[in-house]
């Protein structure tokens, strides 16, 4: 999506809903952004809605991959383009997800974990 709105937050929405298991319910956790809590977000019936609350980076594991991000791959930069940007940070991203254990050492959370029943 080239915006984070409400109105792509709604298309994900739909997205994640397909996703759900006949019969099944999702519990989505989002942190506070403005389009998360929208007044015209449109939530399937099969996904309820948690929001964090603010200032909490210990329940929100993506806020530490930010942080190694910027400390690792992003720190004291100037760019001369918004495509420089962007090249960067996909590299960086990139440079991350191809690690899987610095992806599990970073962001694993005991309470996150799946639960099957």
């Amino acid at each position: 999506m080239p915006f984070a709105n409400t109105e792509a937050m709604n298309a994900h929405l739909i997205e994640i809903s397909k996703a759900v298991a006949a019969g099944a319910h999702v519990i989505l956790v989002m942190v506070g952004a403005g389009w998360h809590g929208s007044q015209a977000l449109c939530v399937p019936k099969n996904l309820t809605i948690v929001t964090l609350p603010p200032y909490a980076p210990e329940l929100n594991p993506v806020e530490n991959i930010w942080a190694y991000l910027r400390a690792n791959c992003l720190a004291i930069s100037v760019f001369d383009t918004y495509d420089d940007i962007v090249a960067r940070c996909c590299n960086a991203w990139n440079f991350f997800a191809n690690d899987p254990e610095r992806v599990r050492s970073i962001s694993d959370r005991e309470y996150a974990r799946e639960v099957n029943q």
